[in-house]
């Protein structure tokens, strides 16, 4: 399968994605834990099938220090033991978060519950955020079908300004 359209390659697109490389920053600079945005964004991006997003995440988790077992285990966190309530709280959101079509009473009330156990409003603001900016970066790069395995990390914060 070949990629239908070079988002990166057309102006309208760069402009779009510079704006959504710094929307992302105000997540990326928030008290939000740097493993749980990777692991959030990793695991919506497997919901999605993005390669590219799926790429990236992993790729700047693995930079950051992730293990690979917590990476390999992300898609069945349920039937694991390497993630903290926390994480699991956030991946549980970030699943009942994307799949709103599946699920169509949004985010349960269970899951909300322990996302406010374990997360302050400023913590809470962005991990709903980066729910909603990851799955718009998904739709983006599965519609053009911009494929996973190039990306180097760090490769889009460079194109923040």
């Amino acid at each position: 399968m070949d990629a239908r359209f070079n988002l990166f390659d057309n102006e309208i697109a760069v402009k779009f994605a510079k704006r959504f490389a710094n929307a992302s920053l105000v997540i990326h600079q928030s008290p939000l834990p740097k493993s749980t945005q990777e692991l959030v964004s990793l695991r919506a991006s497997q919901i999605n099938g993005c390669g590219w997003c799926i790429d990236m995440h992993t790729k700047e988790a693995a930079a950051a220090g992730e293990t690979s077992v917590r990476l390999n285990l992300v898609a069945a966190w349920r039937e694991s033991t390497v993630f903290t309530e926390a994480e699991r709280a956030a991946l549980a959101l970030a699943e009942e978060g994307t799949r709103l079509a599946d699920a169509h009473h949004g985010v349960s009330d269970e899951t909300w519950a322990q996302v406010r156990k374990h997360y302050d409003d400023d913590q809470i603001a962005a991990l709903v955020s980066l729910v909603a900016l990851i799955n718009a970066a998904n739709r983006l790069a599965v519609i053009v079908h911009q494929q996973g395995g190039s990306y180097e990390p760090g490769m889009f914060a460079s194109m923040s300004s």
